[in-house]
């Protein structure tokens, strides 16, 4: 498998600079489309810039008659490839080579050129000893035009669409991909990095790293095959293994940052200490130079002995109990009390599995539930470590440490987080959608503070942060679904003032060590932060990996004590794989390939998966046709495209979109084969998301978000006099004050399920369509996102439990009885908010699930990380300026 484009070449002769230069013919497919050429064309003046002894240089790019050829340098010599088929090459002279490569590498890298395909095929050694590096960056020239306006994609992995076969046109190499390519993820020029390692590797081993039978096989050996260190030779410099430690490094956050660091270590391994000789002079006095050597070595010690090392980062893994299960998917699920003595978690405990928070001393093995606060999530504590403040069943509520009764202080619908500042103000996010709210820790009537600014591509904010002195807020401010690409704010209260101290993470966190913290694709990133002025006094660096969090809600699962002291739980993003599960909760793949997979939704005829997929900053919708292993990009905006809806007939799909409103997502559908344009549904200044269609197709279920609640409608697509229904125009179904979403029709059209939180928690109801009638409860200790089965009469939906419960009902009449639910799977399902995690497939007998494979993933839901002196960690690696 070859980036380079399978045309042929021939070795020719310039006659006007009497030169021979190589050839290379492209083929046909590719010369007849006008897109490809023009890319190439663009992407060959580019390359024509790089100038450098290590690069095989393009000379030009010939079009004639329907022909189009590049005219490459051409290099004499052998290909590395070949001389690795006789074996390893001895580690001075591979440490010479691989200096060469990254010599090259490095002048491309800083003129924002990224190879993509680095290879031993791909690198030349000629007769004078310089080695080559041949078809640089041409990869990308040869992406369709598609794939350049929306990141990589996931066209970068092997599985290539028909179009791109035809041209003859693979992207990387299995055995050189980095995991990110391998996972159809973004890439830059971190993926040369991985490569460069792996060739290096090679160089000194004589063997290949990852290999398998098949490109699935090798590509499956890239991502989790255990790399044998073993192998390398007994002279491996350390300075060399560590440096191919860090080239390997399959999280792209901990792997090497810049090429240039390879040379320099390089270098120095090819360096040799310079050697001391003695004269002969001097042995007449041996003592006296050994006294002088004494004195001055003991002098120089007094002057220049190191300073007392900050302690090094204990990592401590605390388990919170065989029976506890953490509540992670919104905000923070554990905290740590100022002073970094008392643990506080919320966990789903007890025989109805409902959220409760507990307390752990951490002098104390046992944790102590706290009574009354049933439902709690997103606690953060007082500054004096008194009281814990949550939210629950639509409430925020404060109880002390000590034991007692909840307090409750004000209405919070569907919260995002809050803070305690130390004047006694509670600040926090009384739902997503709207911006940050304002209550005495004595409780009251909430006033807002501030209001999302649309035109800065942002429409909620969340996880507030009183910085010290009470004197601002600093608070997440983004798109309610992504916040990949949202903004960190810090809101001056006196001035009523914002400022946009970074762009690109969410939840960020004020540390008493002059840093701020955030959250980047899963990975904990720290910059220094001055205090005094609210600004960054430096570039952010990558601090911690693996971190879990949601960029759904832009939620994270750390935090931090003032004595230095870090908790968070492991976790791997949104990327999983998506697996079948039964009715005994066993678990077979449907997709093993993992992705950050969002909201799936099964065909009506079972065949099809419709499902977003965030990709970097975006989120595109796709088609995944499971019996063929097949995946479709259907939506190509560079913006947000998101929450699939199949059409009964399966030719269309319903999605919401930020296209043509900026950072207001409105309803559109498009034909599931992916011709034709886009069409738009709704113009809503609100935010509005599609839950289910009617058997008839003639109407479409939507959520529609206010500032005040989450409301139910409708939108007609043919009229009906009788009714009043009108083609085109939404009209409301419910918009009770408690807040109502993901309407989901039953499969003979007379009835509507939904959720609500009019008991204060999220349940399940019935209600008939188009009305009126009454309403039934279906769910009896909480439940959301409903689902109809096709083949017998049953609802689902998810528990707050985190497993799929199902409920037997019987229509008599105009009555909806429904028995009393059950679990229908011991089998976890994690929650993302009103994210779609499962769906059940047209058969009634399985589900579609969004979880890692077997027990690992539940596993990780009873224990968090402790580290402490995680401070000192981060004044080493990004030393902080004032404060």
């Amino acid at each position: 498998m070859s980036a380079r484009v399978q045309g042929e070449v021939f070795l020719a002769r310039d006659t006007k600079l009497k030169r021979d230069v190589a050839i290379k013919v492209l083929p046909a497919a590719f010369a007849q489309d006008a897109e490809r050429v023009a890319r190439l064309r663009r992407e060959a003046q580019l390359l024509a810039s790089l100038n450098h002894p290590n690069i095989a240089a393009i000379h030009g790019l010939e079009e004639s008659e329907g022909v189009v050829a590049l005219a490459l340098e051409f290099v004499e010599g052998e290909e590395l490839a070949q001389r690795l088929t006789r074996g390893a090459i001895r580690v001075d002279e591979a440490v010479a080579i691989a200096k060469q490569i990254a010599e090259g590498l490095e002048a491309a890298h800083e003129k924002g050129i990224v190879h993509r395909d680095l290879k031993p095929s791909n690198l030349k050694l000629t007769k004078e000893g310089t080695v080559k590096i041949l078809d640089f960056g041409l990869a990308k020239a040869y992406r369709g035009e598609a794939e350049a306006a929306g990141g990589e994609g996931l066209s970068q992995s092997p599985t290539m669409s028909r179009q791109m076969t035809e041209a003859g046109v693979i992207f990387g190499t299995a055995a050189y991909m980095s995991p990110e390519q391998a996972r159809g993820g973004t890439v830059d020029k971190r993926a040369d990095i991985w490569a460069f390692g792996v060739v290096l590797y090679e160089m000194l081993t004589g063997k290949r790293l990852f290999t398998g039978e098949t490109v699935s096989d090798t590509l499956a050996a890239v991502l989790r095959q255990e790399i044998d260190w073993k192998v390398l030779p007994a002279s491996t410099p350390p300075g060399l293994r560590r440096l191919l430690e860090r080239c390997l490094d399959r999280d792209a956050k901990k792997r090497l940052r810049d090429i240039g660091e390879a040379r320099i270590a390089l270098e120095q391994t090819l360096g040799t200490p310079d050697t001391v000789r003695v004269s002969s002079g001097l042995r007449a006095l041996p003592w006296v130079i050994a006294v002088s050597a004494t004195i001055a070595a003991l002098a120089l010690w007094a002057l220049w002995r190191p300073a007392p090392q900050p302690a090094s980062p204990l990592r401590l893994s605390a388990e919170l109990g065989a029976e506890a299960s953490l509540s992670t998917d919104y905000g923070p699920a554990t905290i740590l009390s100022p002073d970094g003595r008392i643990l506080a978690f919320v966990a789903s405990q007890g025989a109805d599995g409902r959220p409760l928070l507990h307390l752990r001393h951490l002098e104390q093995l046992d944790a102590a539930p706290l009574s009354g606060t049933e439902g709690a999530r997103d606690p953060f504590f007082s500054p004096d470590g008194e009281w814990i403040a949550f939210f629950a069943d639509g409430k925020l509520n404060k109880v002390s440490v000590s034991g007692g009764a909840a307090v409750t202080l004000c209405d919070a619908a569907d919260d995002r987080g809050g803070t305690w500042a130390e004047d006694g103000t509670i600040f926090f996010t009384p739902q997503p959608g709207v911006g940050l709210s304002r209550v005495p820790s004595a409780g009251g009537t909430p006033q807002t503070l501030t209001t999302p600014d649309p035109a800065s591509q942002e429409n909620t904010h969340h996880w507030p942060q009183a910085l010290s002195g009470g004197k601002a807020l600093l608070y997440t401010a983004g798109i309610r679904g992504n916040f990949e690409d949202a903004s960190l704010v810090v809101h001056t209260l006196e001035g009523d003032t914002r400022k946009v101290l970074h762009r690109g993470g969410y939840h960020g966190r004020y540390l008493p060590s002059g840093h701020l913290v955030f959250i980047d694709e899963g990975t904990l990133f720290a910059a220094p932060f001055d205090l005094d002025r609210l600004e960054l006094a430096g570039e952010p660096v990558p601090a911690l990996a693996g971190v879990s969090a949601n960029p759904g809600t832009g939620g994270a699962q750390f935090a931090f004590s003032r004595d230095g002291t870090l908790v968070y739980q492991r976790g791997e993003g949104l990327s999983t794989p998506i697996q079948w599960m039964d009715r005994e909760g066993k678990t077979q793949p449907l997709r093993a390939a993992p992705g950050a997979y969002n909201d799936i939704r099964f065909s009506p005829d079972g065949r099809r998966l419709a499902l977003e997929i965030l990709e970097g900053k975006n989120r595109d919708v796709w088609v995944y046709e499971w019996g063929r292993d097949t995946l479709s990009r259907l939506t190509f905006d560079p913006g947000e495209d998101r929450n699939p809806v199949w059409t009964p007939d399966g030719q269309r799909i319903a999605f919401t979109s930020a296209r043509a409103v900026q950072a207001t997502q409105n309803l559109y559908w498009q034909r599931a084969d992916g011709t034709g344009e886009a069409e738009r549904l709704t113009e809503s200044k609100n935010t509005q998301y599609p839950t289910s269609w009617h058997p008839s197709g003639k109407f479409l279920a939507f959520d529609e978000i206010n500032p005040q609640s989450f409301d139910i409608l409708i939108l007609p697509l043919t009229g009906d006099e009788a009714s009043g229904w009108k083609p085109g125009e939404p009209t409301v179904f419910l918009n009770g004050p408690f807040g109502e979403f993901a309407a989901a029709f039953s499969p003979d059209g007379r009835w509507l399920a939904y959720s609500s939180q009019e008991s204060g928690r999220f349940e399940v109801y019935v209600r008939p369509f188009p009305g009126p009638g009454g309403k039934w409860q279906v769910s009896t200790a909480g439940g959301r996102l409903p689902t109809w089965s096709r083949s017998r009469r049953e609802l689902f939906y998810h528990g707050e439990d985190e497993r799929i419960t199902v409920a037997v009902y019987t229509v008599e009449g105009d009555s909806f009885r429904a028995e009393k639910p059950r679990v229908w799977s011991p089998g976890l399902v994690p929650l993302r908010g009103a994210a779609r995690t499962y769906d059940l497939h047209s058969d009634g007998e399985r589900v579609a699930v969004l979880k890692a494979s077997g027990d690992e993933a539940e596993a990780k839901r009873d224990h968090v990380i402790l580290i402490q002196n995680f401070f000192d960690e981060l004044r080493r690696i990004a030393p902080a300026g004032r404060r």
